[in-house]
C-alpha cells in the first residue's frame, strides 16, 4: 500500500512517514500543493494525508484539482484548524475524512485502513449531464453558459436526476428522497415540481430532456452537449 504525505512542517512529515512506515505502507512526501497536484497525478496512491494549510495551494484547492482531474483516491484531510466551515470546505472539494490536529496517531492509522479499505470510488463534486451542470456545494446550476434560477425543491430535484442519469426515478422514489416519508401535501406534488423544473432547464432552451415514462414515472436523458461554467 503506497500513501502521500502532504505536509509542509518537516517535523510533522517526519512523524507521520516514519509511523505509515511502522505500519507496513510505502510513503512519499509532498510539501507544498504544486508538488503534491503533481505527485498525486503522476503516481497511484491507496490514500492521500493532505494538510490543509500549504505553501502554493492550499489543501482544499489541491483536493479540487485531483478531484476535476479524474483521481479518486481517499483524501484525509487534516488541519490545526478545527472551524466548522473549514470543514466543510474541504468535504466539499472532494475530502474522504477530516482530522483536526493533534490527535493520536493510533486514530489516525484507523481512519487511513478504513479509507483504504473503501478505495478510490469516483465522487464527482460538480454533476455534468449533457450541458447540464450542478454543483451542490455552491448551489448553483446552469445549463451551456446559462445560470439557472431555481427554488431549493426545484434544485434538490434536478440533483436527484443528474445522480441517476437515463434511470426511470418513480414518483414514490423521488417524493422519499426530495421530501420525506411524513409529507403530507397535494399527492400531484411530484408532478407539479417536475414542470416547474422544465420550465426552468428544458423550454428555455428549446429541448426536451426531462420526460415522462407514462406509468413508471421521469427520466431525465443523457444527450450531447457540454456544460460550462458561466
Amino acid at each position: 500500500m503506497r500513501v502521500l504525505v502532504v505536509e509542509d512542517e518537516f517535523r510533522m512529515a517526519a512523524l507521520l512517514k516514519r509511523g505509515l512506515e511502522e505500519d507496513g505502507y510505502a510513503v512519499d512526501v509532498a510539501s507544498t500543493g504544486p508538488d503534491a497536484v503533481w505527485q498525486a497525478g503522476e503516481f497511484d496512491y491507496d490514500a492521500v494525508l493532505l494538510d490543509l494549510m500549504l505553501p502554493g495551494l492550499d489543501g482544499v484547492e489541491v483536493c479540487r484539482r485531483l478531484r476535476g482531474a479524474g483521481r479518486w483516491m481517499p483524501v484525509l484531510m487534516l488541519t490545526a484548524r478545527d472551524a466548522i466551515g473549514d470543514r466543510v470546505d474541504g468535504l466539499d472539494a472532494g475530502a474522504d475524512d477530516y482530522l483536526a490536529k493533534p490527535f493520536s496517531f493510533a486514530e489516525l492509522s484507523a481512519r487511513v485502513r478504513a479509507l483504504i479499505r473503501r478505495g478510490g470510488v469516483e465522487r464527482p463534486t460538480r454533476l455534468e449531464v449533457s450541458d447540464l451542470c450542478l454543483d451542490p456545494a455552491t448551489r448553483r446550476a446552469w445549463r451551456g453558459d446559462a445560470e439557472l434560477e431555481l427554488s431549493s425543491k426545484e434544485f434538490a430535484l434536478l440533483e436527484l436526476f443528474m445522480r441517476h442519469p437515463g434511470q426511470v426515478l418513480t414518483r414514490t422514489r423521488i417524493l422519499e428522497h426530495v421530501w420525506d416519508f411524513a409529507y403530507e401535501g397535494v399527492s400531484n406534488v411530484v408532478d407539479q415540481y417536475v414542470l416547474y423544473l422544465r420550465r426552468k432547464i428544458d423550454r428555455p432552451f428549446a429541448v426536451e430532456q426531462l420526460e415522462t415514462v407514462r406509468g413508471a414515472g421521469y427520466r431525465l436523458r443523457a444527450e450531447p452537449g457540454r456544460c460550462d461554467s458561466p
